[in-house]
């Protein structure tokens, strides 16, 4: 469990209000999810100075924000629903203890400035501070780092990272891609609602990058090129090809045309039991 310490003494007097801190916050970057500063007057700059403090100063190696939750499950408080599950999946704790935070059911938050305790919202109630550029309010989300430019897809039903602009939600895979497969991806219904056929990490909620195989299954990109280092260039979900191999299949007949069948070989009658239990007779030739 996370611990929360805060110094009271220079935010207990400070009470800003609500229509204050709604004039300095635009409404068009509110519908981003972020903390943003509009077009402000000279008498706003000190509560602009409030908002913007601590930024990028607190947090945890997932995210950079200025809050903790308290997950509903276990009510014990973390940096972020990552850490949860790290901690409370960890080998130490006792299997059937397990589990992982219900993170759309997140009520609590504290502000690491001023260690409020609080319902989940973008700017903290005791000391004014906006406790992440970036909120999602549906994935109660917090993160000072918007370089990651996230946006919430409504169709995964989380956030994402990369740009809205260069993705695209599919809904017969019931995930986001690129926006150069919009129109050559092959479909495979719930492509990314499944483990990694590699690591057996859950693909959806996966902090690493995804690739798409020319299968259309999906498997970890560092995955795959561990693969590919160990020669293994099929998919482990249906044995498809991942890359051209066409080359290689060439370079296969090349080989076995210049090889003679052993003479004690040739022409030998060999029986094989197939799965229905049948047997079937074959020549082996040149």
């Amino acid at each position: 469990m996370a611990e929360v310490t805060a110094n009271y003494s220079d935010y207990q007097q400070f009470e800003p209000k609500k229509e204050e801190i709604r004039s300095v916050i635009s409404d068009s970057q509110q519908e981003n999810g972020e903390c943003g500063l509009g077009a402000v007057s000279p008498d706003h700059v000190d509560m602009i100075e409030l908002l913007k403090k601590g930024h990028m100063q607190y947090g945890c190696q997932h995210y950079r924000r200025r809050c903790h939750i308290r997950a509903p499950c276990c009510s014990e408080i973390f940096d972020c629903h990552h850490c949860h599950n790290e901690a409370m999946n960890n080998i130490n704790v006792d299997q059937k203890l397990r589990h992982d935070v219900p993170r759309h059911q997140v009520k609590q938050v504290i502000c690491s400035l001023c260690g409020t305790e609080q319902e989940v919202q973008q700017v903290c109630v005791n000391c004014g501070v906006c406790m992440g550029e970036y909120f999602c309010e549906t994935c109660k989300l917090f993160d000072d780092d918007t370089s990651k430019k996230q946006y919430h897809c409504d169709g995964c039903g989380i956030c994402r990272i990369g740009g809205r602009e260069n993705f695209f939600h599919c809904n017969k895979c019931g995930c986001c891609y690129s926006i150069l497969l919009k129109n050559s991806h092959p479909c495979v219904e719930g492509a990314m609602h499944h483990d990694c056929p590699v690591c057996c990490e859950f693909l959806f909620e996966s902090r690493n990058d995804v690739t798409v195989m020319p299968c259309g299954h999906t498997i970890h990109k560092n995955c795959l090129k561990q693969m590919s280092e160990h020669y293994q260039y099929a998919c482990p979900l249906c044995s498809k090809s991942v890359c051209d191999m066409s080359k290689v299949w060439e370079k296969y007949d090349m080989e076995i045309a210049a090889t003679p069948m052993p003479e004690p070989y040739l022409n030998k009658m060999v029986s094989l039991l197939n799965k229905f239990g049948s047997c079937a007779m074959i020549v082996v030739r040149p």
